[in-house]
């Protein structure tokens, strides 16, 4: 039995899901709405774990649906449905117009300005597909678990290796006569481990993702980052409470800017939910950095020509040179705050943090003693007054070494206060995900052991 998957014919109906969307708006203004906006997507999947030597799970996914917002006059109804039938086509549009006419009206309610509408779309080189077999990704999968259980003699379990790939068509439309469309793949390699030494066990994990297979990183490297993770936080001390520069490695900072972007969104700051409301202008960061956001980067994990509301993407600092340069709005928060829309309904794309950057070495070496957090544990961080608390674990760093690993401490500060005390952005970034920094080196926080 021939088990390869295709997932190019899986998802190769991106004119169906334009004529779709056509046809859903068309029924829109047959029920008399003023306006409407369309989403329409198909996603296409694979997924393979294996555990200890075997095939644990095999997932395929292949999913289809569409979103309807209709608009009547400012009144706003919404519904949605995986089934793109005829008759469920009419009910779903129905289902929509018949929420408008009961709901209340808002006037901030409506389509992006019809001259924002994105009228360029740039090959952003998104689309990658690998068409494999099951017994492919599990011998990809093998090699990884392989390489991380033989790594050293202390890795003693395995939470799995896993391969996936990914392929999905997403169209929107809208009555302002917008119709566009993006296809783009995502695959991945991930392997966890757990380690013994006799006197407590750790885990840790790693993986590498990327539009195409040639971005990812070999098997064998997963698995060896993973469990050479998983030992080296073996044998943690505890260590004084006190305050201490705290160095964010790159993949845990990202969270550092992260919640910077939701401080800085429409949602939070109409609500006046943010410790960044009216902050425009605002000294924030050290004069040095920067935060920009670059939508159209050729393979970038969060590229796209067109927000969530058919705007264009551009380019743009948040934060320029230290200051606040922009907030991150949609049309709706940005109708709400009176403003015009940033291009970001739906989220951020491609954002950078930029700075004098180090190697990560001289980062450690020019710490006396403080912490390299490489793990953030908990929920405790606040928006509305930027106070921020989270468990952790990581290094303890004694005379620009990194001495032996701490874990069960907890991390307290205020975010405007970190993001002044930021001192150091490493040469390291992760770009795995939709935000790029290096590693976060924060003069100052208080670290209780």
């Amino acid at each position: 039995m021939d088990d390869t998957v295709n997932l190019v014919a899986a998802t190769d109906h991106e004119n169906d899901l334009k004529a779709l969307v056509t046809d859903i708006l068309a029924r829109a203004r047959e029920n008399g709405a003023d306006a409407a906006e369309v989403s329409a997507s198909e996603d296409a999947g694979l997924s393979v774990t294996v555990r200890l030597g075997e095939l644990e799970t095999v997932e395929f996914n292949r999913d289809r649906g569409f979103g309807i917002t209709v608009y009547f006059g400012k009144r706003k109804g919404s519904a949605s449905t995986s089934d793109s039938t005829p008759t469920a086509v009419a009910a779903t549009v129905q289902a929509a117009c018949n929420i408008a006419r009961f709901t209340e009206e808002d006037p901030c309610h409506g389509l992006a300005d019809r001259d924002l509408m994105a009228r360029v779309f740039p090959d952003l080189d998104l689309d990658h597909p690998w068409t494999t077999s099951v017994a492919a990704a599990e011998a990809i999968a093998l090699t990884a678990e392989a390489a991380a259980r033989g790594y050293d003699r202390r890795i003693k379990n395995s939470d799995g290796a896993s391969v996936g790939t990914q392929r999905v068509c997403r169209v929107y439309g809208n009555s302002n006569g917008f119709l566009g469309s993006h296809i783009a793949t995502r695959h991945s390699i991930s392997c966890g481990v757990i380690s013994d030494d006799g006197n407590g066990m750790e885990r840790d994990y790693y993986y590498t993702t990327g539009r195409s297979i040639d971005d990812l990183s070999d098997a064998a490297s997963v698995g060896t980052e993973a469990a050479r993770r998983a030992v080296a936080r073996l044998g943690a001390q505890p260590i004084k409470t006190g305050r201490y520069p705290v160095l964010f490695s790159a993949e845990v900072a990202s969270g550092l800017i992260g919640h910077l972007i939701g401080a800085l969104s429409g949602g939070s700051l109409y609500r006046k939910a943010s410790f960044l409301t009216d902050s425009l202008g605002r000294k924030l960061f050290p004069e040095a950095f920067s935060v920009i956001e670059r939508p159209l980067l050729p393979r970038g994990t969060g590229s796209a020509a067109f927000d969530g509301d058919g705007v264009a993407t551009f380019e743009k600092a948040f934060i320029d040179r230290g200051e606040v340069a922009s907030y991150v709005l949609g049309n709706y928060s940005a109708q709400r705050l009176g403003m015009t829309t940033t291009a970001n309904s739906g989220g951020v794309h491609n954002v950078w943090v930029e700075g004098p950057r180090q190697p990560f070495a001289d980062l450690i070496k020019g710490i006396k003693q403080g912490v390299l957090i490489t793990e953030l544990i908990g929920q405790g961080v606040n928006i509305v007054t930027g106070d921020y608390s989270r468990g952790a674990a990581g290094f303890w760093i004694s005379n620009g070494e990194i001495v032996h690993p701490v874990d069960e401490i907890t991390i307290a500060g205020q975010l405007a206060d970190m993001y002044g005390a930021l001192i150091g952005i490493g040469d390291d970034p992760d770009r795995r995900g939709n935000v790029v920094t290096g590693s976060l080196l924060i003069d100052g926080l208080t670290v209780a052991g």
